[in-house]
Formats: C-alpha cells, structure tokens, sequence
C-alpha cells in the first residue's frame, strides 16, 4: 500500500504549453532551471488554453530576485474588466541559491538566461529557463548543414 502511494506520487501529469523552438538554434545551452511564476488569476486561465508566447521573452536579474520580461500572454476574455497587462513582468519563483548561481553566471562576458519552455506540472505553470551562450553566425550555418545532412542520409535509407 506505501510503495504505491509513493509510486503514484512520483508520476508527474507534464503538459507543455509552449516552447521556444529558436533558443536551441540561437543558443547553446548550459545549464536549465525550472522555476515558477506569480501569475494573476487571468494569466493561468491563458496558460491553461495555451495562449502564451515566448518569441521576444527574457529573463532579467538583480541578484535578489528574477523576472519575465516581454513575454506576451493574451488577455482572458471572460475576464473582461478584471484582465491583465498582457506583457507586464512577472516574477520568477527560484531558491536564492539558483538566482545567486544565474546573476554570478550572467556578469560573466557573453552569457544569458532565457525562456525554453512553459509547461503545466500538477496543475501548476512552470517554466524552464537556460543558461545559455549565444551562437555565431557561422555555429548557426554548421547546425543547419549538420541537419541538412542527417535528413539526405535518412532520404537515401528510405530510397534503397
């Protein structure tokens, strides 16, 4: 009975909401973080219908707190009135020690943090952040001839 309570607590429902597809092509990324979000009433009803993006969003810190910058959640109709700013900041919800650990890493020449995922784990938004580097313009032409690659190679498998 104990070993399938803690089985069953152990399995994680993991609904991802939205992704940025271009951080791995844009980035390398170091290390991933997740965190959770201070989300108004409105703003969970949008995550929950999947009307997030995170095509402009950054992550900003001052060493004592971290926070969402220009990411677009749209307004939740029904919430009429009592809506929200649709690209206000919001604040990251971190240990002190990871948000000590980003803003050591960000002071350091070349490094950022961004958004790669939004994701529902139990019920609750979460969202995955990177530590990343960013990619040349000649790292970007490398990944995409390694992808061009990797695809005529699988054409020619299914050919023969």
């Amino acid at each position: 009975m104990n070993s399938q309570l803690w089985y069953h607590r152990s399995v994680k429902n993991i609904k991802v909401v939205a992704t940025n597809r271009k951080a791995k092509f844009d980035y390398f990324l170091i290390e991933t973080f997740e965190a959770g979000m201070a989300l108004r009433g409105s703003e969970i009803k949008s995550i929950r219908a999947g009307k997030i993006s995170l095509k402009e969003a950054f992550i900003q810190t001052d060493g004592k707190q971290a926070w969402l910058r220009d990411s677009h959640i749209a307004p939740y109709e029904p919430a009429n009135r009592f809506n929200h700013d649709p690209v206000r900041p919001r604040r990251l919800l971190l240990h002190k020690k990871e948000i000590r650990q980003l803003w050591e890493a960000v002071r350091q020449k070349g490094l950022t943090i961004i958004p790669t995922r939004v994701y529902l784990k139990d019920g609750r938004a979460k969202i995955e952040i990177a530590l990343a580097r960013g990619k040349k313009s000649y790292d970007k032409r490398e990944a995409i001839a390694k992808r061009d690659r990797a695809r005529d190679s699988v054409r020619e498998m299914r050919v023969r």
